[in-house]
């Protein structure tokens, strides 16, 4: 072992690093650590390398590589010329200036393309703005237009000049027009109840419609029921409650015979036509009502 190995061996183990340890830091091989403190510098790719690791070496163990190498470089093999040639790295500098030469060539050719590029996309813009603006037929078809719409002048029997004629002669061929009728309006029309010989049946006839819709309106306790001319069941039966409403649509049956339990709290409404029952004057104290509505005849037929 030479003085200079045993230094830096010294100097690594009051570090307190082992050959792992300064592999790890240094990324230098542990073989060839173990030779530099062994001083066998043959294991060594070349003795630029010899340096360079003892000098990475003193470095990680705390030691100035500099004052090292010159203390021991009776130890420390000198490098040769041609090491140090192969150890410079190779710099490519003729073909970066091929490539450099290459690229100056191309430039004016991809700008002469830009340009040219650009050249034609502002003509085609500009064309197709002129196009847009450009009403259909063109201008000249638009003035030749009018030009042949023009009535001539025609000498009348006082040397003056009058129009064409062509009104005149439209007015003759024009046939009057007839005022159109416009039909009436046809609106709804419930006839006044027809009080049955019970006292609580009263029949409407609904005319001017073709809708039967009814809509009972709720606002105390009742019992509410409607049926068609079969006594069928139109709605469910029951006691409804203030604030509820029925609705159902009567046209198809053209009929329809709503019972109320108590009229008082109940009001019926025909195609939104609030329907004005009244009781029989001998039976004011009651407060059931049948309540027939059908289509008249008008309907009927």
């Amino acid at each position: 072992m030479t003085e200079l190995g045993t230094r830096l061996k010294e100097a690594r183990l009051s570090k307190g690093y082992s050959l792992d340890d300064l592999q790890e830091i240094t990324k230098i091989q542990k073989r060839y650590l173990v030779g530099i403190e062994e001083g066998n510098y043959s294991i060594m790719p070349g003795t630029f390398y010899v340096r360079a690791f003892i000098k990475q070496y003193a470095e990680a163990v705390g030691l100035k590589s500099e004052e090292l190498l010159e203390q021991y470089r009776n130890e420390v093999p000198t490098t040769q010329p041609n090491e140090v040639t192969q150890s410079v790295p190779y710099t490519p500098s003729r073909r970066t200036s091929r490539s450099t030469g290459r690229m100056m060539e191309t430039a004016p050719k991809i700008i002469v393309a830009l340009f040219i590029i650009v050249i034609v996309a502002v003509i085609w813009f500009l064309y197709s703005q002129k196009v847009q603006n450009t009403p259909e037929g063109g201008p000249d078809e638009e003035t030749q237009f009018e030009y042949d719409q023009k009535p001539t002048p025609q000498e009348n029997s006082n040397g003056g000049t009058t129009g064409t004629g062509t009104d005149e002669e439209a007015t003759e061929d024009e046939e009057p027009v007839e005022p159109v009728e416009e039909e009436p309006v046809v609106t709804q029309t419930i006839s006044p109840g027809a009080v049955q010989a019970d006292g609580v049946t009263t029949i409407y006839d609904l005319t001017g419609s073709e809708t039967m819709n009814l809509r009972i309106v709720i606002s105390g306790d009742t019992w509410v029921g409607i049926r068609d001319r079969g006594g069928s069941e139109q709605i469910p039966d029951r006691v409804y409650k203030s604030g509820e409403e029925v609705l159902f649509d009567a046209t198809a049956n053209t009929y329809a015979r709503i019972r109320l339990g108590d009229a008082r709290n109940a009001k019926v409404f025909v195609n939104d036509e609030e329907l004005v029952y009244t009781q029989n004057p001998q039976d004011r104290g009651k407060s059931t009502q049948n309540i027939i509505i059908q289509f008249g005849e008008e309907q009927a037929e």
